[in-house]
């Protein structure tokens, strides 16, 4: 294969990467809380010769869009929706991870935990109990929770000085990895509400579009390469052959 197939096949790689990523926003743009993603690309240079420049597209990575979903009331006392950049944190069999998915209920225990059965950790990362008679729960704005006996326990929240540097896990948590969580001072939650999430359907059904259309262009290059590959061949063979 030549040069220009080498890039074009480089090319649709780095397409098909794009393109299940943007699959992936696509299949959650109903998923509350839950943050777009973007592919990282830069040119790379190969030079297998001197003087003979090679462009290649390579990928270096994945953003994430921080910004924050819509938030909606649901009539639910145990939504929560966070204002600013904080994370929920939950007990895991992995060790805690953090989510903005603020839809919470009670378990049979009276623990609160997520939908997954999760446990949702306390400013003082202890799982969080409700007593039997606590009546309608008031959740405030520091995440102080407060029943018919009063305050039974705060929902800790935390930040990160570098939240885009989170690792996604499944079910809409995320490691911190070598990042240490702070308590939160700049965010809020609402009860009653949720934090929908921040794809944009019709943006991402444009990228599809255009990704789709440059995969053609690269496989048209990779054909047109082929084609002239054997036309060439097929030239020495009649040559030689006299």
């Amino acid at each position: 294969m030549e040069n220009p197939g080498y890039i074009a096949l480089s090319r649709q790689l780095t397409l098909r990467r794009e393109l299940s990523v943007v699959a992936h926003n696509l299949a959650n743009m109903n998923t509350p809380a839950f943050k777009a993603e973007r592919m990282i690309f830069r040119e790379f240079i190969d030079k297998p010769a001197p003087n003979q420049p090679i462009s290649f597209v390579q990928d270096l990575g994945m953003s994430r869009n921080l910004d924050e979903g819509p938030i909606t009331p649901t009539g639910n006392d145990l939504d929560l929706a966070i204002s600013g950049p904080g994370y929920f944190s939950v007990e895991t069999p992995e060790g805690v991870r953090y989510t903005r998915h603020g839809r919470m209920q009670l378990d049979s225990q009276g623990q609160l935990v997520n939908s997954q059965g999760a446990a949702i950790l306390s400013d003082g990362g202890a799982p969080i109990t409700v007593p039997v008679g606590s009546g309608t729960l008031t959740i405030a704005a520091n995440g102080s929770i407060s029943g018919n006996g009063g305050t039974i326990a705060r929902i800790g929240l935390s930040e990160f000085e570098n939240p885009g540097g989170l690792q996604r896990d499944a079910n809409g948590l995320y490691d911190s990895g070598d990042q240490i969580a702070t308590a939160a001072a700049k965010s809020d939650v609402s009860q009653g509400m949720l934090e929908q999430s921040n794809v944009q359907p019709i943006l991402e059904m444009t990228r599809m579009i255009d990704i789709h259309r440059s995969y053609q262009s690269a496989a048209k290059l990779v054909s047109s390469n082929h084609e002239q590959s054997m036309r060439a061949i097929n030239k020495l063979i009649r040559a030689r052959q006299g």
